[in-house]
């Protein structure tokens, strides 16, 4: 592990770290991973797909494939995937950005509504990403609600594995959806307006490309997460309630107690959106190596700030360790 997460006094704020991690600045200058990108449409399982960027190496063999996956209403262009893409695609690895369900430019792609619970068609798109390169290891990395997307295709490893998946990188993964919503509805308003402007701008892109299936106007006046949540749930008919549909993906307790495979969780204990009392209370593993710091806010970690990336290092000294074995 690379040395702790200690920033600059200044640096310290929870909401400096959280907002700046999201910030343009960040990714500013030269990226060659965005520049040889390539659209890739990726198979979910019947009929599901995927929208992704596959960036490969030129000029030399790629040390390995490294999956990124962004958090709820974000996306392959976030940055936060724009910086540590380029971070691992400078230190030799293909790099493939991929779009959960109904993100990015992707709306068009399935008459389904996206939900956090859509483990199946993830997995299967990141089996299917993975195989681009079957002969050289592949690490996923997931942020957020991506992270816990990313926990749930580790656990799957046992069951359904990915042969060359050697490693799994969660930042701030959410694993409680449920506590995490109320929280975004309970915190900074800044946290509140900013989901729910993209969630209905979502809504709103889904229901012009299938206006036969969704019309959502009745529902976008609600001014919580919780409220719109709630108001949704009548498009998901396989769920009874939406604490049924939180349930399918909470993370807590002892579902990460069957991991066989290595897992890495990077957590604040300040994190404005997950608590971290949920991470201190996850079962040993030997598998799990889990590392909650004092500062870094919600995906933030940065260190020197804002352009130096905290994580970004740490995995890449884990990866880098695990290849000279």
């Amino acid at each position: 592990m690379a040395e702790l997460f200690s920033p600059a006094a200044w640096a310290r704020s929870a909401h400096l770290q959280t907002i700046f991690g999201s910030l343009r600045l960040r990714v500013a200058g030269k990226n060659e991973m965005v520049n040889v990108a390539r659209e890739t449409i990726v198979d979910a399982g019947n009929p599901g797909r995927l929208l992704g960027y596959h960036s490969r190496q030129t000029g030399r063999k790629p040390r390995g494939l490294v999956i990124l996956i962004h958090g709820w209403e974000g996306s392959a262009d976030s940055t936060y995937i724009l910086s540590t893409g380029r971070f691992l695609y400078r230190q030799g690895y293909d790099i493939f950005r991929l779009n959960l369900w109904d993100h990015g430019k992707s709306h068009h792609l399935n008459r389904e509504l996206f939900h956090g619970a859509m483990t199946e068609e993830t997995a299967q798109a990141v089996a299917n990403v993975a195989r681009l390169l079957p002969d050289r290891p592949c690490y996923l990395i997931g942020f957020s609600l991506g992270g816990n997307f990313a926990l749930r295709i580790a656990l799957r490893q046992s069951i359904s594995p990915i042969p060359n998946l050697k490693n799994v990188f969660c930042i701030s993964p959410a694993l409680d959806p449920h506590q995490s919503t109320l929280a975004i509805d309970a915190g900074l308003s800044i946290y509140r307006r900013y989901f729910l402007a993209k969630w209905k701008r979502s809504l709103r892109q889904k229901q012009r490309c299938f206006p036969d299936l969704y019309q959502f106007d009745g529902i976008l006046h609600h001014g919580t997460c919780m409220a719109l949540t709630e108001a949704i749930m009548p498009w998901y008919t396989e769920f009874g309630h939406y604490q049924d549909y939180f349930r399918r993906y909470t993370l807590t307790g002892d579902v990460l107690a069957p991991l066989a495979m290595p897992v890495t969780i990077f957590t604040a204990a300040d994190d404005p959106v997950v608590s971290a009392e949920e991470f201190h209370r996850l079962p040993r593993n030997r598998y799990l190596n889990l590392s909650i710091q004092r500062y870094g806010g919600h995906c933030g970690f940065l260190n020197p700030f804002p352009f130096g990336c905290w994580y970004e290092r740490s995995i890449g000294e884990i990866i880098a360790r695990e290849e000279k074995r």
